[in-house]
């Protein structure tokens, strides 16, 4: 089931999809992927979840020595496939902490010398994907398929406001996967979560505006608007009023 190597990956762009998922971790040196449209840089402090089936793009930048986990759910145990399912619902990039790097650089030490012994790798391979899949969805994170966590979807989107957030991000943060969530946000809330976040984003607008002196490009950035015409354009079509005259009222 899991198929622990090192490799080095070469500089010249690879292009490939296959139908197993990989998990790419960097013992040292650096390289980009392109999973479906969506890019990232692997690095000691972060690694890439590869689902299976999907194409992506791949080159190591300069000097590198990737550890990178092959798996297979052919023959797997149902709680293992419930964990792969999950892990590789969607093309991740996540942070690695610390402990994981420790972890990483040992798992990375036994394989360069007991490489030929599949227990060996299999065994490592199993411990970084169950780390790994504790960091992203940990016993204290909400359940599953419980009810959604409206308080804390506010506040990681107020945390998160000024720069943009995918539907994706926000199922991660539920613990749901992209189609339950939007099923659940919208029977919930009434809004798809793209409406609620424009709301969000336009609240805050309104606010910075009459509270604040900040300059009106800095209000758009603030909010998440890609330029003050973005912000101009969704104040107008959405409340009926440009930014000048909601500061001037």
């Amino acid at each position: 089931m899991f198929d622990t190597r090192l490799a080095t990956l070469s500089d010249q762009t690879d292009q490939h999809a296959h139908d197993h998922h990989q998990l790419v971790m960097s013992l040292s040196g650096r390289a980009e992927f392109e999973i479906g449209g969506a890019g990232g840089e692997v690095c000691r402090m972060r690694a890439c979840l590869v689902p299976g089936d999907v194409g992506h793009e791949f080159a190591g930048l300069g000097d590198n020595r990737m550890l990178i986990v092959d798996l297979d759910e052919t023959g797997a145990a149902e709680q293992d496939r419930e964990l792969l399912a999950r892990l590789f619902e969607v093309p991740r990039y996540p942070t690695l902490d610390a402990d994981f790097q420790h972890l990483l650089s040992y798992a990375g030490a036994e394989i360069a010398r007991y490489g030929g012994d599949p227990l060996l790798a299999r065994a490592l391979g199993g411990v970084l994907l169950r780390a790994l899949h504790l960091r992203l969805f940990g016993e204290d994170r909400a359940p599953h398929n419980g009810p959604l966590d409206l308080e804390r979807l506010d506040s990681y989107i107020a945390d998160h406001l000024s720069r943009r957030i995918s539907v994706a991000e926000l199922a991660q943060v539920a613990c749901l996967s992209p189609s339950h969530f939007h099923a659940q946000f919208k029977d919930r809330v009434g809004l798809t979560p793209h409406q609620y976040l424009l709301r969000q984003r336009l609240d805050r607008a309104a606010r910075l505006l009459r509270e604040s002196d900040l300059p009106l490009v800095g209000v758009a950035g603030e909010c998440g608007f890609s330029s003050q015409s973005a912000l101009t354009t969704a104040m107008r079509r959405y409340l009926g009023l440009t930014p000048g005259s909601l500061r001037r009222s």
